[in-house]
């Protein structure tokens, strides 16, 4: 149920108004604890419900045309950003795990969907040369800073507070028992 929770909230953190912000929201960091705690055949609930999403969001937020071929990169990635969490974190989920997920994830996001949006020249026609492709890298630097931020903050949260609960709670229990 966590894992659904976390993906509800990552779809409010994308169709809430947060202007300036400039991509910080939960998907990621949820995208990834959904692919560690979930199994395989539950991982077309949150691929269908974010691409519900980019669409609601292409024609009724930004009021453009939604051709799903520009898309592909990004559903393959949320594929992708699942199977990341099913492979680092199912098995043994550790800080340093949860740290390389949290630095994987955005980062071949950053680098999928530049190149894809450099090479489609759909939403920014940058010339197909070194220096557009640079261009286009280096334009997409501060979304690409807050994404890594907000997934390290959500993967953080998601996998640690279970995890210091469960601490608090039996050291208040081995307290109780050292007090009788």
């Amino acid at each position: 149920m966590p894992a659904y929770l976390l993906l509800l909230v990552a779809v409010l953190s994308r169709l809430l108004p947060h202007a300036g912000w400039m991509n910080f929201t939960a998907v990621g960091g949820a995208l990834l604890y959904f692919g560690a705690r979930r199994p395989w055949r539950e991982m077309l609930v949150p691929l269908a419900v974010l691409v519900a999403t980019d669409y609601c969001l292409t024609v009724y937020s930004y009021h453009y045309a939604f051709v799903w071929q520009s898309y592909l990169p990004t559903w393959g990635w949320y594929v992708m950003a699942m199977a990341l969490g099913q492979i680092l974190l199912r098995s043994r989920t550790t800080v340093v795990r949860v740290g390389a997920g949290a630095l994987l994830g955005p980062t071949s996001f950053f680098l999928i969907s530049n190149y894809a949006a450099w090479v489609s020249g759909f939403a920014f026609p940058y010339p197909h040369t070194l220096g557009g492709l640079v261009a286009c890298y280096a334009a997409a630097v501060p979304f690409y800073r807050n994404d890594l931020i907000s997934t390290a903050l959500v993967a953080g949260l998601a996998f640690g507070v279970p995890v210091l609960v469960r601490r608090l709670s039996a050291a208040q229990t081995q307290a109780a028992l050292a007090g009788k």
